[in-house]
This record gives structure tokens, sequence and C-alpha cells, in this order.
């Protein structure tokens, strides 16, 4: 179970919600260790490149847009870069040097919003020179949470900055067994009404799936939803989580985006879709509640990192850590997949997995 320092490629990584991204601003993101600026041209679509000028090594985020947002300026020597990541221009050179700007290039990020965020994908090409592909096409759409459009508006959206490797991040959110000792509230879960649970899982593209189904009669918070929920969780990598909760013809998505920000730092960043009236009703008091659960979620991580200084050898179980053992080969088979080698799905099958929670 050791952290692997390294990150997926040939993967959509969540970047930020859209409405962060204004016209006129750069904004600066390190994802999967890649410093990134991202920016919106003349026409309101987002734009990201490597946020390096490859001059100098001076970030081009605290440069400026030039050209209504066609092109970024570097502060150094006032180099800049197109959308697709090209340069466009060198200030300082005179008509009797032949240098072919367009020959220099940083990696443009292919970039999709949708649902109010916005996702990159990171790929496994060259991040700088010639030998870049400028017309690089992911190989599949970016993640849409279920049961609602691609135009819906986030009811709510909030990030916490965890200072552990994505992988306890990741683990940690599908980790059925620690909700009454981490979560423990009257709004939620107690030790106190712990009981055996079995839920069917089934393979889903890249992830996995808890099968539509009740939610436990110990989580007092989904029977405020009234009528008889359910609810199915999808997991997919590099490390986003949807659950869909369903009350007669109501629906309520909540989104988990696990973003590796490098090897020790994740941001993971909680968004809310609901059609039902009563939970923007009760906003103002969700908010709390939910943002007081992640962070219970983050101490724990951060606990466990005092624990990890002195490199324990760490061990998964049957059957409550088995989701992590799907992760952990999904990541492989993924791996071996972008060498060139079949992906093989470690879940073949529907299963039936029981714990105590």
């Amino acid at each position: 179970m050791d952290a692997d320092a390294s990150f997926l490629s040939r993967l959509w990584y969540f970047a930020m919600p859209a409405r962060e991204l204004r016209r006129g601003a750069m904004v600066s993101r390190l994802i999967a260790g890649h410093p990134v600026v991202l920016w919106r041209d003349e026409a309101g679509r987002a734009c990201a490149i490597r946020d390096l000028c490859p001059h100098r090594g001076v970030p081009l985020s605290c440069g400026r847009l030039t050209e209504g947002g066609r092109e970024v300026e570097c502060p150094y020597h006032g180099w800049r870069f197109g959308t697709d990541g090209a340069c466009t221009a060198i200030p300082s050179l005179v008509d009797s040097q032949s240098v072919d700007a367009g020959k220099i290039r940083v990696r443009r990020y292919p970039v999709a919003e949708q649902q109010g965020l916005i996702w990159l994908w990171l790929s496994d090409a060259p991040v700088d020179g010639p030998a870049l592909t400028l017309d690089e096409t992911p190989a599949f759409d970016a993640p849409l949470a279920p049961a609602f459009g691609p135009d819906a508006r986030p009811k709510l959206v909030f990030s916490m900055d965890f200072e552990c490797h994505a992988d306890h991040a990741v683990i940690g959110l599908m980790d059925p067994a620690h909700g009454p000792y981490v979560h423990e509230a009257w709004w939620w879960r107690s030790r106190r009404f712990m009981h055996e649970k079995a839920k069917r899982f089934g393979p889903v593209e890249r992830g996995f799936s808890m099968l539509e189904h009740a939610p436990s009669k110990n989580s007092f918070a989904y029977r405020l939803l009234g009528g008889q929920p359910t609810s199915e969780i999808v997991f997919t990598l590099p490390g986003v989580r949807t659950e869909l909760i369903r009350s007669g013809k109501r629906h309520v998505c909540a989104l988990t985006a696990v973003t590796p920000t490098d090897a020790q730092t994740t941001r993971v960043t909680q968004v809310f879709w609901w059609d039902m009236a009563l939970m923007s009703v009760m906003k103002p008091l969700f908010h709390p509640f939910a943002r007081a659960f992640l962070k219970q979620d983050r101490d724990m991580v951060e606990l466990q990192r005092e624990g990890l200084k002195h490199n324990p050898r760490l061990m998964l179980i049957n059957d409550s850590d088995t989701q992590a053992k799907w992760y952990f080969r999904l990541k492989q088979a993924w791996i071996d997949h972008c060498a060139g080698g079949e992906f093989r799905h470690p879940l073949t099958k529907e299963v039936t997995l029981r714990w105590r929670s």
C-alpha cells in the first residue's frame, strides 16, 4: 500500500469552479505537479497552458493578458503565448534575427467546462518544445454528474487542502468503516448503533459503483429528505466520487473531486446539485455541516501523517478495505494501459461486500 508519488495521466482532473475564473484575470493552479495558468479568451472560453515561460522559467500567470485574452504576456521579457501554447512574439528580436517564435511552445491543456466546473486533461506528452502536439484531443469526455444536465449550476461548492498524498484522501472517501468513529455525530452516525451492512458493487468504466440501495437506517441525514430515498455511489479514476440520491422524482447529487497538488498536498472539493426545494431552504444549515464533515476527514488524514513519518507497513483487509484494493489495482491497470498494454479491470462482475459500521 505504498503511496505512489507519481500521478496518472490521460485523465480528467478537476481544476476549479467555473465561477472563480473571471474574464480579464488569470488563475494559477498546481495540478498533479503541473503548474497551470487558466484564463478566459475573448469569447469567454476557458483556456489553460503550462504556467512557465520557457525562456527563463518565470510564471506566466504573473504577467498579463493581451489581445482581449488571446495571449498571455510574460512579465520578464514580454514573450507572448497564445491559447494553443505557441509563442506569438519575442519583443527583443531585431529584423536580422531569424528566430521562428512559433516553434517555441508550452503545453496546452484541453479544458472542459460543464455543470459549473472546469476540468483539465492531463496527458503524458512533452510539456514544452517543438515536439508538442497543439491539437491534442482527450480520449473521452470529462466527468458529468448524473441526473443533471451540462448547463446545471452547482448549489454548493467548497474545497479544503489536505496535507497528504492523494491516495490517502481517495481511500478515505471509499472507507465505509470509519464513519462511526471519524464522523460520529447526532446528525450522522454513532458507534452505539453500528450494525452489519451488505452492499452490491459492479464495474464501471475506469472505476466501480456501489449499486443503488436504500441508505443505512443509522444515517439520520438521509431521512431528512423524506420518502424512501435510494443512493448510488460511483468512483472513477483519478479520484472522482459521485453519489446520486433519489427520493421520488427529486434528486441530490454530491460530487467529490480529489485533485493532487503535489506528492504531499491534495485539494478535496465537494460539489452539490439538487432539485429539492427543501434542500434550498436548508442550505444555510447544510453548508456548515458539510464543511464540518469534510474537516473531520482532513483532520484524520493529517493525524495519520504523523504515524506515516515512521514508515509503517500498512495493510488492507476484506471486505471493508476491498474498495481501496480495487483503487490501487485500477491505478496499476491504467498505468499498464497507458504503456500500451491491455486494461484489466480488477472487478469483472457484481459482488457483495459486508462490514459493520
